[in-house]
């Protein structure tokens, strides 16, 4: 069986390990009964790794990089979500910074991504 694209592409799998981090986050949330804050944190996880693969089959590079745009921006929603965990003492703060530290990582190889693809220099 061929893989698609998305699975080859060092992004996605990143996006995966993280998103694996931030689901045993929102277990944490879960165990607390902050159903709703888990679920979000969740979804912003799964939208960071469902837009590359989205993005991936695109027909033009342009459109994919409307589509990593959008994962960017589900990185970023997982950092503000993990502060509010931190603040109730869901996750501590060796937890939160690790997971900040491997969202920023992330959200810079989404970016340099993007511009390579796009071929968009830097300003």
């Amino acid at each position: 069986m061929d893989d698609f694209r998305f699975m080859n592409m060092q992004i996605w799998i990143d996006g995966v390990e993280v998103s694996d981090m931030l689901f045993d986050a929102a277990d944490l949330a879960d165990q607390k009964r902050y159903f709703k804050f888990a679920e979000q944190l969740r979804s912003a996880a799964m939208s960071i790794t469902n837009n590359i693969a989205e993005g991936s089959g695109s027909f033009s590079d342009k459109e994919f990089g409307n589509f990593l745009n959008v994962s960017r921006r589900s990185v970023y929603e997982c950092a503000n979500i993990l502060y509010p965990f931190n603040r109730r003492k869901i996750i501590d703060e060796t937890i939160l910074k690790k997971l900040l530290a491997r969202l920023v990582v992330l959200s810079k190889m989404i970016t340099n991504f993007r511009r390579t693809l796009l071929r968009v220099k830097k300003v």
